[in-house]
């Protein structure tokens, strides 16, 4: 990356607390296209920690998750194990300055005040430079430096909350109860406000409704917003049903698109450069899904079978959220090799 851009970090960029601060770097981010809050950035951690609970509300099934023999140890030399590990997409920063790296997540089921933890393998393979002074991260992209800015509100209630679960197994390990006249000095003691009271997981911004576009075909469905009013619903619900044709329910029912409209190409970086990979075997459950999205790519004319020696990719396997089972296949190689545009995708 000789062209690069040069990360540095200005006096002026300070943000957050005004005063003095010892604050952790707590992002949000867009992980398999959820969007998960409580990300701690640990510069200090040899692996990347996805926590059970959060991985259950993702409903991605365990069809993904990898056995794995690491054990990890923690800051006492306590042993965790594993449920295992996950391949997850990662994005970070927005815009022209966003980019996206296939990440290994290893799957724990231990209590924690985050939800994510993200440790050297992220930032190197982010390039990534933190600054805990500017409460910031910054990324290095193929044009741009991008940025991701740390929420000083959100690390405050995590490390409430952390304290608060630390005493709490103490307190179970010596069954003793400690009345707070007698507190050390050296326990927390601020008061907390009532929003950081519960922890923030990940969610959708509200509970979505199935309804059947076409009345009798339960496989043909779209969701909606519950939080509508019942008149506004009804609306929504007839104005779908009457232009049902405008949805494609299989590969083949989409229409091709004259050229001269749009035109779909994989801009990539000319000056990479090209890479052959040897073939990934996925194991058995997995190369059955890839092969039926592969099946029904070329039942629609989408993609044709070609021999190319100069730039082989393997394909990786992305979960679609909502527990449905369906995935999406892409290239780990293309994603981190294609050039960024200002564009929005749809998720």
């Amino acid at each position: 990356m000789e062209d690069a851009p040069l990360i540095q970090f200005g006096r002026d960029e300070r943000s957050g607390p005004k005063t003095s601060h010892n604050d952790a770097l707590v992002i949000t981010a867009l992980l398999a296209n959820y969007e998960v809050g409580r990300i701690f950035i640990d510069s200090g951690s040899s692996a990347d920690i996805l926590f059970e609970d959060v991985y259950d509300q993702m409903k991605l099934g365990d069809i993904f998750l990898e056995k794995v023999n690491t054990s990890l140890y923690g800051f006492a030399g306590e042993v965790v194990h594993p449920r295992g590990m996950v391949s997850l997409p990662l994005t970070l920063g927005a815009g022209v300055a966003r980019r996206t790296c296939m990440l290994n997540f290893l799957v724990v089921d231990v209590p924690s005040a985050y939800n994510v933890i993200l440790g050297r393998p992220t930032l190197n393979a982010f390039q990534a430079v933190i600054s805990t002074y500017h409460m910031k991260i910054k990324i290095f992209t193929p044009s741009v430096v991008g940025e991701v800015q740390s929420d000083p509100l959100q690390s405050r209630k995590c490390y409430v909350e952390a304290v608060r679960k630390g005493q709490k197994r103490t307190s179970d390990e010596t069954h003793k109860e400690v009345s707070p006249s007698k507190k050390g000095k050296n326990t927390c003691t601020e008061e907390v406000p009532e929003e950081m009271e519960s922890p923030a997981k990940v969610q959708s911004a509200e509970e979505l409704l199935n309804i059947e576009i076409i009345p009798g075909h339960p496989d043909k469905t779209t969701r909606i917003g519950s939080q509508m009013s019942e008149e506004t619903k009804k609306e929504v619900v007839r104005c779908l049903q009457r232009n049902a044709d405008i949805f494609a329910w299989t590969p083949q029912d989409l229409e091709r698109i004259d050229p001269k409209v749009i035109t779909h190409y994989l801009n990539i970086d000319p000056n990479i450069k090209l890479v052959k990979q040897k073939k990934r075997h996925f194991g058995p459950e997995k190369d059955k899904i890839i092969q039926a999205e592969v099946d029904k790519l070329m039942a629609a004319g989408y993609i044709e079978e070609i021999q190319f020696p100069k730039w082989l990719s393997n394909v990786v396997l992305v979960p679609k959220p909502g527990g449905s089972g369906e995935c999406v296949l892409t290239s780990e190689i293309l994603t981190k090799h294609a050039l960024k545009t200002s564009t929005p995708c749809h998720k």
